[in-house]
């Protein structure tokens, strides 16, 4: 698997704010990372591609990022923002953050509010991107975030480090640490469990010794997994995937759908486990996915959808989350699903498929989501007709390789 993009943007920007030098294989090779890459650069770092998916960062040390010379860009990035909004918001100058069209559109009040209150100045429209953001001296806060977010947990740990006083963030569903677990590479003491987090100002990260190695991404493990259990004989073993248990949900959810599910876990990178997950087709099940498990899984909802009307039917909810990423996840996939032949009915927080379909193919829009490039393969490979998917090219935001993955496997 390519390396994972969480993962990837979490060490980039760490160590871009790190003392002394952090080196990095496997990095994430999507357009993503590419903007947290560039953003931090652009404040100074001197960042070295030293092979494929590999860098030398030279960090700046604790406040000694740069005035970038004009706006940061960060593409198509929702992590890249409002991480780096939390950055920013320590720093005594003025940046003006911002993205692509689709990455306009997505809210960023939720981090706007508790930067703000940490002391930052913030201006924006409408709660959207661009956001102009004047650093100050920060103060620390108690923070419940609206929704359970990594991205807003991190924006607020990250400017938490240079705030006076103690950050907390209580979430109201755990979601994925990988911040926290990079915080333990780079030297950061912090208090962290399900649904906790805080973190004492005043720190500087270290460039840990040694080269970071990114795991295998699980989002881009899971379209094969949802491939593989979508028809009888198939079956995939994926390799160096990252098996963080809060970013397995996907795996649990194909088990509840009846495919059948092994993991080994083999070795350990950075601060994860990382091994073998064996997937393939077993006794198709009508599944239900509740809010409690969707921060777990909410990247990988539209090819375990896709997965699911080709076998036992699925029931979502607690996911409207969906409805504010790079599309509006439910909406286009209602739209998508339509178009090649399978029935899925939409509710404002999620949906339910119904099993046993077989599409019949067809022309479709993946609305620059590369997510939805990817459940619309999995229907197309199950389908009747020949599929038409207008827009792919955006899957390389996250797996550039898609493609050509796709071809390999499927001779």
């Amino acid at each position: 698997m390519p390396g994972d993009k969480s993962i990837s943007h979490r060490y980039v920007l760490l160590g871009a704010l790190a003392e002394g030098t952090t080196s990095i294989a496997g990095l994430a090779p999507g357009a993503d990372v590419a903007s947290s890459v560039a953003c931090m650069h652009a404040m100074g770092a001197a960042i070295t591609r030293t092979g494929r998916g590999a860098l030398q960062i030279h960090g700046r040390g604790r406040h000694r990022l740069t005035p970038a010379d004009g706006d940061l860009d960060c593409g198509n990035s929702g992590t890249t923002l409002r991480l780096l909004a939390g950055i920013v918001a320590s720093h005594p100058f003025r940046s003006r953050l911002v993205g692509d069209a689709s990455l306009s559109r997505r809210p960023m009040r939720r981090v706007i509010d508790p930067l703000t209150s940490m002391g930052a100045t913030i201006t924006a429209q409408d709660g959207r991107a661009p956001l102009e953001i004047i650093g100050a001296d920060l103060r620390a806060i108690d923070w419940t975030p609206p929704v359970a977010s990594a991205q807003i947990k991190s924006a607020i740990l990250l400017a938490g480090l240079a705030a006076r006083g103690t950050t907390i963030v209580r979430e109201p569903l755990p979601t994925r640490d990988h911040t926290e677990r990079a915080f333990d590479l780079f030297g950061i003491r912090h208090d962290s469990r399900a649904g906790y987090a805080a973190v004492t100002g005043g720190q500087c990260p270290v460039a840990p010794a040694g080269v970071l190695q990114v795991p295998g991404d699980p989002s881009s493990a899971a379209v094969w997994a949802a491939i593989a259990a979508s028809r009888p004989g198939w079956s995939v073993e994926i390799q160096g995937v990252c098996l963080n248990p809060l970013r397995l949900g996907f795996v649990q959810a194909l088990s509840r759908m009846g495919a059948d599910v092994r993991i080994t876990e083999s070795a350990k990178a950075g601060g994860e486990s990382v091994g073998l997950v064996r997937v393939a087709f077993g006794t198709p099940q009508t599944a239900t996915i509740g809010p409690e498990m969707v921060p777990s899984l909410i990247d990988e909802l539209p090819v375990l959808a896709a997965s699911a009307a080709l076998g036992g039917g699925l029931r979502v909810s607690g996911a409207a989350e969906l409805r504010v990423k790079e599309s509006d996840r439910i909406a286009s996939l209602a739209l998508g699903f339509r178009q090649l032949g399978v029935r899925m009915t939409e509710h404002p927080d999620g949906f339910v498929i119904e099993g046993g379909q077989r599409p019949s193919g067809g022309q479709v829009d993946a609305h620059l989501d590369h997510r939805l490039v990817m459940a619309f393969t999995v229907l197309a490979l199950s389908a009747s007709g020949p599929t038409l998917i207008t827009g792919a090219d955006a899957v390389a935001v996250s797996y550039p390789g898609f493609h050509a993955d796709l071809l390999r496997l499927c001779q």
